[in-house]
């Protein structure tokens, strides 16, 4: 059943540990067939070296599996709800790439210092708050989706702007068009998060770029009239 998306979701699962994203299992991605409502993901706790396409599991936006032997992610939950929310997103990751989840530990937003930074991620990549302990004890993994969504919504943030976020005490999700895009943007976020601790180290008060700036930046690649690369 689904090959094609079957397929792009393994590769995207291994790159992962080909981009130092993920220690372990700690890490999963899939993607999702709007046509037929069926998403494809990773089944948890399984090694990346030992992962096979056909291993991955298919659920329907319910979270019923439709075809697999595995147990889904454990944080299926949290991408149905993404999903749901977010209908322009094909593919979302999770992992706990070490700077990202330092500025998730931290509880801060990655602010937005500079033109890298504004290539991808159109304003600060937001930090969702804690879940309470009511939506802890009732459904962890899809409350972790419904805050993600909340803070997006509460904070007027565009989703395909700011293709990212990280959860407070916990670490990143991205998502994109495809399984591949939501992957390319892990890479960038954990990039990011990175270049922002290091402003931080050599100025504490470091203040994010001009707004004209990161906005050159990111119409210039994302915009009506982009320009940057090829046609």
């Amino acid at each position: 059943m689904l090959k094609e998306l079957r397929q792009a979701v393994y590769e995207a699962n291994m790159e992962l540990p080909r981009r130092g994203l993920v220690t372990y299992t700690w890490g999963n991605v899939s993607g999702i067939d709007r046509e037929r409502g069926l998403v494809i993901i990773k089944p948890s706790g399984v090694e990346y070296d030992a992962l096979t396409p056909e291993q991955l599991v298919v659920l329907n936006l319910q979270g019923e599996v439709v075809e697999g032997k595995l147990n889904p992610s454990s944080d299926t939950k949290t991408h149905l709800e993404l999903y749901k929310a977010f209908p322009a997103l094909g593919g979302i990751v999770h992992t706990h790439s070490p700077y990202a989840v330092g500025w998730a530990q931290a509880g801060e937003d990655i602010p937005a210092y500079g033109t890298t930074h504004a290539d991808y991620f159109y304003g600060p990549i937001p930090c969702a708050r804690h879940l309470s302990q009511t939506e802890l004890d009732e459904d962890y993994e899809k409350n972790t989706g419904k805050v993600i969504v909340e803070t997006f919504r509460e904070r007027g943030v565009d989703p395909v702007h700011v293709p990212g976020v990280i959860c407070f005490s916990h670490g990143p999700f991205t998502w994109g068009k495809s399984p591949a895009q939501a992957v390319y943007h892990a890479v960038v976020l954990e990039e990011v998060a990175r270049m922002a601790l290091l402003t931080r180290m050599v100025r504490p008060d470091a203040a994010p770029a001009p707004q004209h700036v990161l906005d050159k930046h990111f119409m210039r690649k994302h915009g009506p009239d982009a320009y940057y690369g090829q046609r």
